[in-house]
């Protein structure tokens, strides 16, 4: 299938719209994370603790920061996750210490914001573990369990916390719900020392911030790395030019995609960074087939300019680009609209870096090569053979100049 034949665009013709582009894109993401916004790190990054809540009803994002702020926590920040019908969020809180108790910190400070009007004297069953349960019934004893009271109320609290959360999926709306999974007079007594709010604590995890810096070093040596790869695999495959232009162009790729992030002030995440790295071989590998187009070219055309060569090569990959592109780009895109919020900032790294790193491979990395070309030749220079490697050219038994 083809797309466009014998299409002959002056790609080359247009390299100062293409440069005004991706200066007004670097530069605003530049300033933003200069002076805007910073580079927005998520939990895996900065360390913190986050806390997975649900809720009866449609969580109101607005008051529950207004809940968490009155409870003196300033920094939180909340997101949906899940399907939207299951009314589940994550609440970040900066709370970074490492140990046990920062586990049961952070599930305090959130059950303290979020309870309100709870009655005096009672507990949250929505948010009681099953030894609270446990001891209260034992306290209670509302079976006259006798002598195995201890094995049957451990028993009966787990069969209740395991009705809560398996079957209610974590939430009571009412302790009457209990009386088709337990006895009555357990519901009676339980509602004498309970209550049930309209959230339920499903999960709290934390990152610490040793952790997170050695995320960090650790995220930005993969890209550093991969970036030397691509410079000694292409320096080797083709000319050292091809590798500097193959890395220029991806570390223009890797700034936009940062800077959109920071621009729309989204966090970046582990799996954000796995996204990146992606885009970094997807880019590289569109950036070698124009390449490898080129240099047959220059075989075939050496009375040609390299600037004439250059377009024709786009010129004649442009269907494959566009279709690989943009089959590609769908299929991120549907992950963007429907992949639900745990990989939105995943998907929407690769939205924005398969559109950029099709376009820089064709505005950016091509034209690296015919400026670099023109720049030997203005110093008195001989011309670098595009696209014929040193084996080749040892082969061959001289340099041969691209005729202009």
């Amino acid at each position: 299938m083809e797309l466009f034949r014998n299409s002959n665009i002056d790609f080359l013709g247009k390299k100062w719209y293409f440069l005004a582009f991706s200066l007004v894109f670097s530069v605003a993401g530049v300033l933003s994370m200069a002076f805007w916004h910073g580079i927005p790190l998520g939990v895996d990054f900065r360390g913190g603790t986050l806390v997975y809540v649900k809720f009866s009803h449609t969580p109101d994002d607005n008051g529950i920061r207004a809940a968490l702020q009155r409870a003196g926590l300033q920094r939180e920040q909340i997101q949906r996750y899940g399907v939207p019908s299951n009314n589940e969020v994550i609440i970040d809180l900066d709370v970074r210490e490492t140990n046990e108790q920062a586990l049961d910190q952070g599930k305090v400070q959130i059950i303290n914001a979020l309870e309100q009007n709870a009655p005096p004297g009672k507990q949250d069953l929505n948010n009681a573990s099953s030894l609270t349960i446990e001891n209260y019934l034992l306290e209670k004893d509302p079976l006259r369990a006798g002598t195995d009271a201890r094995q049957k109320y451990t028993a009966l609290a787990r069969s209740i916390v395991d009705y809560r959360d398996k079957v209610r999926g974590g939430v009571l709306s009412s302790l009457d719900e209990l009386k088709s999974a337990v006895d009555p007079s357990v519901v009676a007594s339980l509602q004498e020392g309970f209550f049930t709010s309209d959230f339920g604590i499903r999960n709290v995890e934390i990152v610490g911030p040793q952790v997170g810096q050695q995320l960090r070093k650790q995220a930005l040596l993969a890209t550093l790395y991969s970036l030397l790869g691509m410079l000694v695999y292409l320096g080797f495959r083709f000319e050292w030019i091809y590798g500097v232009a193959a890395v220029v162009t991806v570390f223009h790729d890797t700034l936009i995609t940062v800077g959109a992030f920071s621009l729309m002030n989204k966090e970046i995440s582990l799996t954000v960074i796995a996204a990146i790295l992606t885009l970094i071989g997807y880019s590289n590998n569109d950036t070698i087939v124009i390449f490898d187009r080129i240099r047959e070219n220059i075989k075939l055309m050496r009375r040609e300019r390299l600037g004439e060569i250059v377009n024709r090569s786009i010129n004649q990959t442009l269907s494959r680009t566009i279709l690989t592109a943009g089959l590609t780009f769908l299929t991120v895109l549907a992950l963007y609209l429907f992949g639900g919020e745990v990989l939105h900032g995943f998907s929407f790294a690769l939205v924005v870096g398969i559109l950029i790193g099709t376009y820089s491979s064709i505005a950016i990395a091509a034209p690296i090569l015919v400026a670099y070309q023109d720049w030997r030749i203005g110093r008195g220079k001989s011309a670098v053979v595009a696209g014929v490697g040193s084996r080749e050219r040892a082969v061959a038994g001289k340099k041969l100049p691209v005729s202009r």
